[in-house]
């Protein structure tokens, strides 16, 4: 079972509408964020956590 995101965690994020808003927004700032749906509010906020996460490798991206 993955950890619930804490209360205060999503109150004091940022709160994008889509995960296409919350990476334009990452990249309008020039960070290397991820976005994740926030289990409390539903929404997307941005992460640099990538313990556990997948990530695209140049050879699947091309």
């Amino acid at each position: 079972m993955a950890a619930r995101t804490r209360q205060s965690v999503c109150i004091r994020k940022a709160r994008y509408a889509s995960a296409a808003a919350a990476l334009n927004a990452a990249k309008v700032a020039g960070l290397e964020l991820r976005p994740y749906r926030c289990d409390r509010c539903w929404q997307f906020h941005l992460t640099s956590r990538t313990k556990g996460k997948w990530l695209p490798t140049a050879s699947r991206c091309s």
